[in-house]
């Protein structure tokens, strides 16, 4: 099977569906996961042929973050996912291990991760959610929903229970650094450690910074 004529076919496909409206779901955020997952498969040694259209295809159907279907994003897309391939004649026998791969790296969907490729293509989707980038896309996606940077009141959660749909700072206590602790792989936990790293300078930055205007 040559791998790299379906990836030609992968990012075609893609470009029609990733939002130029949401930055944090634009092309360059497939292209990033990609690049990750390929670079976790190999060093896990996992299966290519389940690990890349699994990576290109993971958000195969767009829901908004604030819509109350989010949950049910991953299973679509697994589902429309796997139709396109068999369009596209990608190999059926790779099918169930590829549904399995897209339905399980959504965190809002809490579903049990059963094989090495899934745990490659979660690690791969949440480490784009973390360090610079992942910054980058929490404010984009803030932006969006128009909520603002901080709270005027403890804006870093030392004493107040996190509020992410009210400001886009609590975003990193909800679900961010717990994501840091949720990634499978050895290799997917090294690069997770550094990219926390670099987001709790930025608050230590932008708790400096803030400071005496709270």
């Amino acid at each position: 099977m040559n791998l790299t004529r379906y990836e030609e076919i992968f990012l075609e496909k893609v470009r029609s569906i990733a939002s130029s409206e949401d930055p944090a779901h634009d092309i360059l955020h497939f292209k990033r996961v990609v690049r990750t997952a390929k670079l976790i498969c190999e060093k896990e040694g996992a299966k290519p042929e389940v690990v890349v259209p699994a990576a290109w295809l993971h958000d195969f159907v767009i829901i908004p973050k604030n819509d109350p279907r989010r949950k049910e994003a991953s299973r679509l897309s697994a589902q429309a996912a796997i139709r396109f391939l068999d369009e596209i004649r990608y190999p059926r026998e790779y099918f169930d291990e590829i549904a399995h791969a897209i339905e399980a790296h959504s965190f809002s969907a809490n579903i049990e991760t059963k094989t090495l490729e899934a745990k490659v293509v979660q690690d791969a989707d949440r480490l784009d959610g973390l360090g610079a980038i992942g910054i980058a896309r929490c404010f984009a996606t803030g932006g969006l929903l128009k909520r603002p940077f901080y709270s005027e009141v403890d804006p870093f959660c030392d004493e107040r229970e996190g509020d992410d749909s009210k400001f886009t700072i609590d975003h990193f206590f909800v679900k961010l650094f717990r994501v840091a602790e949720t990634l499978k792989t050895e290799s997917g936990r090294l690069e997770g450690r550094k990219r926390v790293e670099v987001m709790k300078r930025f608050l230590e930055s932008l708790r400096e910074e803030i400071r005496d205007s709270i």
